[in-house]
């Protein structure tokens, strides 16, 4: 039962983020971020966000530097928005499943091209 309100919440907590990332933050660092998703803890005291560079372009090391700096004074925020009593701790994690993915056509591609018999 608890899992089902993990999930409620990062929902949640992924709209918020989303949209103070958009309107209420200052730091140019964090100014084109797409959040992919969260994942908040059963007991709701950690949120891992996972972003990346929206369009895949930006320097990764100033934009996570960006969002650890931004953390601490997005969590006031998220928790007023979410109603509850503790915030969760806001964790920023660069989605690295794009890039898995793209590694994975890459290599699923060559395997196909290694396997054709020349004509």
């Amino acid at each position: 039962m608890a899992g089902h309100r993990a999930d409620r919440i990062a929902v949640r907590v992924q709209e918020e983020v989303t949209r103070l990332l958009r309107e209420g933050v200052i730091d140019p660092r964090v100014g084109n971020v797409s959040v992919l998703g969260v994942t908040v803890t059963d007991d709701l005291s950690v949120a891992t966000i996972r972003w990346l560079p929206f369009g895949g372009i930006g320097d990764r090391a100033a934009i996570a530097a960006g969002l650890k700096a931004v953390a601490p004074m997005l969590r006031g925020p998220v928790g007023r928005s979410l109603g509850i009593r503790h915030s969760p701790e806001l964790r920023f994690e660069l989605d690295r499943n794009v890039e898995y993915a793209a590694q994975m056509d890459d290599l699923f591609a060559r395997i196909r091209r290694d396997g054709e018999e020349p004509s």
